[in-house]
C-alpha cells in the first residue's frame, strides 16, 4: 500500500511540475527556428526562381533547393551545374522595397531562418566554364578550350549563340561564367562583358549549387547531390 502511495504521489509531482502551454509553446517555436537556421547554414536553403531565363529546366515561381551541405564540404563549381548566386553588381535592376515596414521586417526574418527565399538580389544561372578556361561562342556552337559543348539542356528552339558571337574569353581565376538555359532570354556572363570581371562570377559569391525543384511538386526534379 506505501509503495502505491509514494508512486502515486510522485507522479502527481510529476504533473505539478510540467510546463503551463504558454511557456512550452515559446520554447518549441524557439527550438524550431534554431532548428532552421542549422537546415538553412549546413543543408538547404530555398530560393524562388524569378524569371524564365533558366526554362525549360527551371520555370517562373519553381522553388529551388540549394545545397549548402556542399560548400560546406570543399564543393568547386564545376562546367554544366546550375548555380544561385548574389548579384556581382549591376546584373538586376534595382529592387522595389516594401514600403509596409511592418510587413518588410516580417519577411527579413522568415528569411534569415530559411522559411522563406531571400531577397530579390540573387540570379540562378548554368556554370558554362571555370578559372582559367577560355569561353567563345561563334554562330551556333559554343566552345571551352576549343572544344565543344554539348547543351541538350537548352530551351526548344535555342542555339548555344542565339545571335551572340563572342570570345574566346578566359575566365580570370576564382570565377566562373555563366548561362542561362533559355539562352535568348538570359542577361548573362555574354552582357556583362565590359563589367570589372569582364562577365565572370566571382566563386564567393556562389551560394552553392542547386540541388533539386521541390515546390509545385509536378516540377520536382533532382539534379543529383552537388548539382550535376
Amino acid at each position: 500500500m506505501s509503495v502505491a502511495v509514494t508512486e502515486g504521489a510522485t507522479r502527481v509531482r510529476r504533473w505539478r511540475r510540467r510546463r503551463p502551454w504558454y511557456v512550452e509553446l515559446p520554447m518549441m517555436i524557439a527550438i524550431g527556428l534554431v532548428v532552421a537556421v542549422l537546415i538553412k547554414t549546413c543543408l538547404f536553403q530555398m530560393f524562388s526562381i524569378p524569371s524564365g531565363s533558366m526554362e525549360n529546366t527551371l520555370q517562373v515561381g519553381d522553388r529551388v533547393a540549394v545545397n549548402k551541405f556542399a560548400t560546406l564540404t570543399g564543393w568547386h563549381p564545376e562546367p554544366g551545374e546550375p548555380v544561385v548566386f548574389k548579384d556581382p553588381g549591376g546584373w538586376l535592376p534595382p529592387a522595389e522595397k516594401d514600403g509596409n515596414p511592418v510587413t518588410g521586417a516580417i519577411h527579413t526574418g522568415l528569411s534569415a531562418v530559411g522559411l522563406l527565399p531571400p531577397g530579390d538580389d540573387y540570379l540562378v544561372k548554368r556554370v558554362i566554364a571555370t578559372g582559367g578556361q577560355s569561353v567563345a561562342c561563334h554562330g551556333t556552337t559554343l566552345t571551352v578550350d576549343g572544344r565543344t559543348v554539348a547543351e541538350p539542356y537548352l530551351h526548344p528552339g535555342d542555339d548555344s549563340c542565339s545571335g551572340m558571337d563572342f570570345g574566346p574569353v578566359t575566365v580570370p581565376a576564382g570565377h566562373v561564367w555563366v548561362e542561362g538555359d533559355h539562352r535568348s532570354d538570359s542577361a548573362d556572363s555574354r552582357y556583362h562583358r565590359d563589367g570589372p570581371d569582364g562577365g565572370a562570377v566571382p566563386v564567393g559569391n556562389l551560394v552553392g549549387p542547386a540541388a533539386a525543384v521541390v515546390w509545385p511538386l509536378n516540377h520536382f526534379s533532382w539534379f543529383g547531390w552537388t548539382g550535376h
